[in-house]
């Protein structure tokens, strides 16, 4: 889940995936609410799920558990 959370940050971003990593903040990889509100979007779409949008969870891995906890 993390590297599909991280695909998707790239792709948004319209960068190499390489330039991110599971314990890296979203803030640190450039993403403010409004772009973390379409990641969970992107990610509700893709798992069928709904995702509660927590700044706890502010790295792929911490959402990445979050999710894993949900579904």
């Amino acid at each position: 889940m993390e590297q599909k959370i991280i695909e998707i940050i790239a792709e948004y971003q319209d960068r190499d995936e390489s330039e991110y990593s599971a314990d890296q903040t979203f803030t640190d990889m450039g993403l403010d609410s409004l772009d973390l509100a379409e990641l969970i979007l992107q990610l509700e779409d893709a798992l069928g799920a709904d995702i509660d949008i927590n700044p706890k969870h502010n790295t792929p891995a911490k959402l990445a558990e979050y999710i894993a906890s949900i579904t």
